[in-house]
């Protein structure tokens, strides 16, 4: 067993909130941060204060009421954005500007020379004031690596405590990402943590931040569910669970609160959990397949890599068109009803029949069949 610690980074409250159509009240914003501290994230990006007086607000009310969990707010290399952050009364500044060429010539409108003295700048003066900083490279993995490399050592230089490679667009693979934090860690000298913030548009968000941290990186950056814009951001309930029973590496997480976390940004984010997502879909721990039922009933680790109690999920026997007699039993002494082949075949016909006709087969027509097989 590995003793390396990894941190996690939430960041639902900031870049999850940029979800397309979402928008939190303060106190939802108050909610989900009450709640990710349960879950024990080490890091809480609880908005961006410069943004409007509500997030000022929310961000400010976040920094007072959470204690096991560091409060971070995001800020451009801009003073007026880092006083703002300095004002909601958070300890951790978390300063980004872009560093490719595609962003500093159309976004940007900056030259390297310039970025590099803006962001420098913005760091030494975040650091005078006493906070922790750290420093994202926009768009970090379509950047020049040579010049990616040089940024990073002048901010390490001015003070910056943590360094996050940020996947801005979502290009990068398992290998490809390993690389760069592989050249990461042999360009940059200094005493630094090594982040990254991996967004889905090619829907391997999760995968390539597992692969960064056992590449070495430090810190992964997420959201509950991937909530976050375009295709999403990594999910951090997904990283946290590869992290620690994939890789075993130790994680603050707790994990038997992550289901009531993901079901309260559902809520208050208004978007349903998709039933097949991993970790705390519906789907996640069911079982229908009558190979698969007769596999888990005799041991749950024939067909589940993980016990569903580990992260606040249930196991459930489904029964339909793909089920075979140990499920029915099963169903039929959790009824407290001593099964009989008769009984079991004459039940497992009806249900196969429902699933021909394309019938999705509900708990209550399955109580309903039951009940008229046994008159």
């Amino acid at each position: 067993m590995e003793t390396r610690h990894v941190r996690l980074l939430d960041t639902t409250l900031r870049d999850g909130e940029q979800t397309p159509g979402v928008a939190l009240k303060p106190s939802d914003k108050l909610n989900i941060a009450l709640k990710l501290e349960e879950l024990g994230v080490d890091s809480i990006e609880a908005g961006f204060p410069i943004v409007s007086d509500g997030e000022f607000k929310a961000v400010k009310s976040i920094a007072r009421e959470i204690n096991n969990s560091e409060i971070i707010a995001l800020s451009r290399t801009r003073r007026d954005d880092i006083d703002r952050v300095i004002d909601a009364d958070v300890k951790a500044v978390h300063i980004f500007i872009a560093t490719s060429d595609i962003h500093m010539r159309y976004k940007l409108r900056m030259s390297r020379e310039e970025v590099i003295k803006a962001a420098v700048d913005a760091v030494s003066y975040a650091k005078s004031h006493g906070l922790t900083v750290e420093f994202s490279a926009e768009d970090a993995t379509r950047s020049d690596l040579n010049f990616l490399a040089r940024v990073f050592q002048e901010v390490v230089n001015a003070g910056a405590d943590r360094l996050d490679v940020a996947d801005t667009v979502g290009i990068m693979w398992p290998g490809k990402i390993a690389s760069l934090v592989r050249f990461i860690r042999e360009s940059v000298k200094g005493n630094y943590l090594l982040s990254v913030h991996c967004h889905d548009d090619f829907g391997m968000a999760v995968a390539n931040s597992v692969a960064a941290i056992e590449a070495g990186a430090d810190q992964a950056h997420g959201t509950i569910n991937g909530v976050g814009e375009r295709a999403g951001n990594a999910a951090l309930e997904e990283i946290a669970a590869a992290v620690r029973f994939l890789l075993n590496y130790n994680v603050r997480i707790r994990f038997e609160k992550i289901k009531e976390t993901s079901d309260l940004v559902s809520r208050l984010f208004r978007i349903p959990v998709p039933p097949n997502k991993a970790i705390v879909g519906a789907n996640a721990f069911s079982h229908e397949s009558g190979i698969h039922v007769h596999g888990v009933l005799s041991n749950p680790l024939t067909y589940e890599p993980i016990s569903p109690e580990n992260v606040g999920m249930s196991r459930r026997i489904v029964v339909g068109k793909h089920s075979g007699k140990h499920s029915v039993i099963y169903i039929l002494r959790s009824m407290g009803i001593e099964p009989s082949d008769e009984i079991v075949n004459r039940i497992l016909r009806r249900i196969k029949e429902m699933g021909d006709k394309g019938l999705r087969v509900s708990e209550e027509d399955i109580r309903r069949i039951i009940m008229e097989t046994l008159g």
